[in-house]
């Protein structure tokens, strides 16, 4: 399964993003209101410059205490990101996200984001495809 087939079974399009100097606590509060794991740290919803996940906040929380809350997102988020392509196999997602032990892959096309995908879009889908597989399979032995 590819990165694009992935994109098109997610129920709500588009990236939730949150623009550089906005507060943790901000974001915090619309990763809870949206029910998500990360947000996209973007000027303009499109270029990504870093993400920030609930692990990061609560890691921070953990550490100092709840003065990150005040601090700026660009403080916590991470620069560095790991990316995907439309047309790069689940496969190859998931190995990325265990070996950078991580959850949430923005999709580029170009400088372009047109997606996030999480572990958890990959496993479902890989899911679904197996299922597909053992109706195939049980349909040739049941001769159907």
């Amino acid at each position: 399964m590819l990165v694009h087939q992935i994109l098109k079974s997610k129920p709500e399009a588009g990236v939730i993003t949150i623009k550089p100097g906005t507060t943790v606590s901000s974001a915090a509060s619309l990763i809870s209101e949206k029910r998500i794991g990360a947000v996209i740290v973007s000027t303009d919803g499109a270029v990504p410059l870093g993400i920030l996940s609930e692990r990061d906040i609560v890691r921070e929380l953990g550490r100092r205490g709840s003065g990150c809350l005040d601090d700026k997102v660009d403080d916590l988020m991470t620069a560095d990101l790991v990316c995907c392509v439309p047309d790069e196999s689940a496969e190859s997602v998931v190995t990325k996200m265990t070996e950078g032990r991580f959850r949430h892959m923005p999709v580029m096309q170009g400088d372009t984001m047109i997606g996030l995908i999480s572990i958890g879009d990959v496993v479902k889908a890989r899911l679904s495809e197996l299922a597909m597989e053992k109706q195939a399979l049980e349909g040739m032995i049941m001769g159907h």
